[in-house]
């Protein structure tokens, strides 16, 4: 099968984020299928950005063929990243007919968060005679509209509508991240057959076979004093962000204060200087901020904790539920795991691998790590295998690939050894 993947903000290991289209197209060019992936040139995700001298730019990375548009660097959710989003956009409707001839795709996937990428991607379609997939990471433009405070009314948010509706009305199959948001498309225009759920993960085998090195210094030092101590060690790994309410951990580390219980951050983001103010002014002796680590060593530090945490906040865009790759991190180190959510599914459940609070709840938090400290090693151990067993059986990226494969292809193109090709026709513009 011969797939071309559409996502603006692709990365890969070299990149840096966003990992999901490199973790998807390595496994399927491993079972025999030929994959492109056309991104912009520049993304805010990635730690590098491509060199790319020209639009359309050919690289290759580990079987992975990628096709740059050009657009110009960006800073911030501000003008410049919206003129990123419509050059990117604009540059590949004008492309289209070129690259349906250029790749003659049996399957085009549009998947960059934002919905826009599905029109030039159904004029790909179109043109190549190919089946339209429609990756849904997020629900634009409702999740604007409830995390960010957007009115439906807004210029922004009507152009995202729109996109979506047309996306819903025009697609063979939709793949959608979040696992209970089927029933909301189906009221934009979806025929609900053609809902998938495909859910987040990670390359297990990558992870566990990579050769991490030794943690930084002043963080194996710490590590190492709290275990001098005789304390249970918390871990978290992620971003200090608004969206992630990191403040739950620290309120629950102020009520543990007297316990035996240190709590161990690694990370950064754009909340990170108020965090770390906050962090000074309480002046906790149980607390740490570490900073940021390598992508490498974040198994490494995992599997050193005897806890892991993850807060949400409370907010109904939790309705239709959650896919984080941090739990999945989580699970893989093979520690139990505590976390504050109100979301519609609970992997910390599904996977039988630790506690779940009701979101921003401090005391509920605190209560459930001290009852994990008091649990003997041997019960913890089991949560924490039972977690990394969940990952590997449904979270593997291989799992996740050939299931991606098998519901968005024709049956007769799935198994890639058949050349036989079908097709499906997709309209050609908004409307």
């Amino acid at each position: 099968m011969n797939i071309l993947l559409i996502n603006h903000y692709a990365g890969s290991d070299r990149l840096g984020m966003e990992y999901r289209p490199f973790y998807l197209a390595r496994e399927w060019v491993a079972a025999g299928h030929r994959v492109t992936i056309v991104g912009a040139s520049h993304s805010h995700l990635r730690a590098r950005q491509p060199e790319v001298t020209h639009d359309l730019a050919t690289e290759v990375e580990e079987g992975v063929r990628y096709r740059w548009v050009r657009t110009a660097p960006y800073a911030g959710n501000g003008m410049g990243r919206v003129r990123n989003m419509a050059t990117f956009v604009s540059k590949l409707w004008a492309y289209a007919p070129r690259l349906a001839r250029e790749e003659k795709p049996d399957v085009v996937i549009c998947s960059s968060t934002y919905p826009l990428d599905i029109y030039p991607g159904a004029r790909i379609a179109r043109r190549a005679g190919a089946r339209l997939v429609f990756e849904l990471h997020d629900l634009w433009p409702l999740t604007p509209m409830m995390l960010g405070g957007y009115s439906p009314k807004h210029p922004f948010i009507r152009v995202m509508q729109a996109a979506e509706d047309f996306a819903c009305r025009n697609v063979d199959t939709l793949v959608s991240i979040l696992p209970n948001a089927r029933d909301y498309l189906v009221g934009r225009g979806l025929d609900p057959a053609k809902f998938v759920h495909v859910p987040n993960g990670i390359p297990a085998a990558a992870f566990l076979n990579a050769e991490p090195g030794e943690l930084p210094e002043p963080l194996a030092a710490r590590i190492a004093a709290e275990r001098a101590r005789g304390h249970f060690l918390v871990g978290y790994a992620g971003g200090i962000n608004p969206s992630n309410p990191v403040e739950t951990i620290l309120e629950a580390a102020i009520r543990l204060k007297d316990k035996p219980i240190s709590f161990i951050f690694v990370g950064g983001g754009a909340a990170e200087k108020e965090f770390k103010a906050r962090l000074a002014a309480a002046a906790l002796p149980n607390v740490h901020h570490m900073g940021v680590i390598p992508k490498v060593l974040v198994q490494k530090f995992l599997a050193g904790m005897d806890a892991l945490t993850m807060p949400w906040k409370r907010n109904p865009i939790y309705q239709y539920g959650v896919s984080p790759n941090k739990m999945f991190d989580y699970m893989l180190a093979g520690r139990p795991i505590v976390q504050s959510c109100g979301a519609s599914n609970d992997l910390v459940a599904e996977g039988r691998c630790g506690f779940t609070v009701p979101p921003e709840d401090s005391q509920a938090f605190a209560d459930a790590l001290l009852r994990l400290s008091e649990m003997t090693p041997e019960e913890r151990a089991r949560l924490g295998e039972n977690g990394r067993r969940f990952v590997l059986e449904n979270h593997d990226y291989r799992v996740l690939a050939a299931r991606f494969a098998a519901v968005t292809a024709p049956p007769v193109l799935a198994d890639p050894a058949r050349a036989v090709t079908g097709r499906a026709a997709v309209a050609d513009a908004p409307g």
